[in-house]
């Protein structure tokens, strides 16, 4: 390497990082929030630094030189570093904690998520808190990405989370049917008569409807579908309008409770299907926070969720409860 002048700083480095992943400085500035120049200037700041250039901006995609691929992975090491030495100063006194990155999944917005906030700013009195809510594998990436600092959402997948995480169950549950109110009977469903009306699918672009497919391949006969929506509301409105039947967890139902006179809720017909949902976050780094916040949220889930659901829906004792 040439002889290198000026200083390497952890903007410079977060620039570059984002600037490599998405091989293209306008996607970068997009999600750092800067302006094109400003990360264009940073990109050339640290390369004068180094003293090496980072990355081929003649390339389209951009391309990582061997400099680049050097530095890509150490700077991985220097951000993890920096914030975990920033949570440890706050851990000192977490009470001066200045801000946390939260991700929750939709189906807890209006019953869960503002009566955990309203608990934390309690706790947390001059921090500063940014929400993010959304689909479960949406907020993993953004997790993965150091984009957030907790995730609450649905586990993806059989195992315990990567190496990288501290993973704390709050609550299973197992997916139920929903059917246009009055037209099959409790006691005797079957998967024949749940076919003879139309399958809603909740969409398979996201991990939930694929879960739903999946366990449908391995315990049923192919089941056609005209509906595929990412939409609980819109799931259960044309459920109680008489378009068809469904699959969803209790979570589901009791975010769109307004169609709960419309429809009935009946168990699965088929092998259990559970989900777990879990506080994720990056181990190491927030101390005890994630567990005291997982501690906080399970009389939040048992009051707000599960004892309102199984008054309505005795049945799912046992399929849906605190851990």
């Amino acid at each position: 390497m040439a002889g290198s002048s000026g200083k390497i700083t952890l903007w410079g480095i977060e620039v570059f990082i984002a600037a490599a992943d998405e091989r293209s400085i306008s996607a970068a500035a997009r999600r750092l929030g800067a302006s094109a120049s400003t990360v264009s200037q940073q990109l050339s700041n640290l390369e004068a630094a180094l003293g090496a250039p980072l990355l081929d901006r003649s390339a389209r995609p951009l391309r990582l030189t061997r400099a680049g691929e050097i530095m890509h992975r150490r700077a991985q090491t220097i951000l993890a570093e920096a914030a975990q030495a920033k949570a440890e100063l706050a851990m000192a006194d977490l009470a001066r904690l200045t801000n946390v990155r939260l991700g929750m999944i939709e189906d807890f917005e209006a019953d869960v998520t503002p009566r955990l906030l309203t608990h934390m700013a309690g706790q947390l009195t001059t921090c500063q808190f940014l929400l993010e809510t959304g689909a479960s594998h949406v907020l993993h990436d953004q997790l993965d990405a150091q984009h957030l600092d907790i995730v609450v959402a649905a586990q993806l997948g059989e195992g315990g989370g990567a190496d990288w995480a501290e993973v704390h169950p709050l609550m299973r549950e197992g997916f139920v049917v929903a059917v246009p109110k009055g037209q099959i009977e409790a006691d005797a469903a079957t998967l024949d008569q749940l076919c003879a009306l139309p399958l809603i699918q909740y969409t398979t672009r996201h991990y939930m409807g694929r879960l739903i497919t999946s366990h449908l391949a391995r315990h049923a006969a192919p089941i056609p579908h005209r509906f595929e929506l990412d939409s609980y509301h819109a799931i259960l409105a044309l459920v109680g309008q008489g378009s068809g039947w469904t699959i969803l967890p209790p979570l589901a139902l009791m975010r769109g409770r307004r169609f709960a006179d419309l429809i009935d809720v009946l168990p699965l017909p088929l092998a259990p299907l559970t989900r777990t949902i879990a506080l994720t976050a990056r181990q190491d780094i927030l101390g005890t926070m994630p567990s005291e916040v997982a501690a906080t949220l399970k009389p939040i889930l048992q009051d707000a969720i599960v004892r309102p659901a199984l008054a309505r829906y005795p049945f799912m004792k046992g399929a849906l409860t605190v851990l």
